[in-house]
């Protein structure tokens, strides 16, 4: 009986994994909004990338790291617009009630 040698091919890293890796630690260093949404587009790439591969592309957890990061992003930014929002709602609304228009608002309603 004669063995045959297996042929294993050597798996390459995708590209797009990295850089959906890049784009999330980049959401959290200096490109708030963009970053993460890079990562999710690459990361999402990556993603299909590997599995139409069977095998020979390689970095599913640096795709997955980055998808982490982006979504985390995106929440921390929706986060911020939300709370944005409600402190210039409270602001406008202390200016309304005690602020100089006071008076003059409070006569219009009543």
């Amino acid at each position: 009986m004669t063995e045959q040698p297996i042929m294993k091919q050597e798996q390459t890293t995708s590209v797009w994994s990295i850089l959906s890796l890049i784009g999330g630690i980049a959401n959290f260093v200096g490109f708030p909004f963009w970053g993460a949404v890079i990562a999710l587009v690459t990361g999402y790439i990556a993603k299909s990338e590997i599995e139409k591969s069977h095998g020979s592309v390689g970095g599913e957890r640096l795709a997955q790291a980055g998808l982490i990061l982006g979504w985390v992003g995106i929440g921390l930014g929706v986060l911020t617009i939300f709370l944005s929002i409600l402190a210039m709602l409270g602001l406008i609304g202390g200016i309304v009630a005690c602020g100089p228009l006071s008076e003059f608002i409070n006569s219009i309603i009543h």
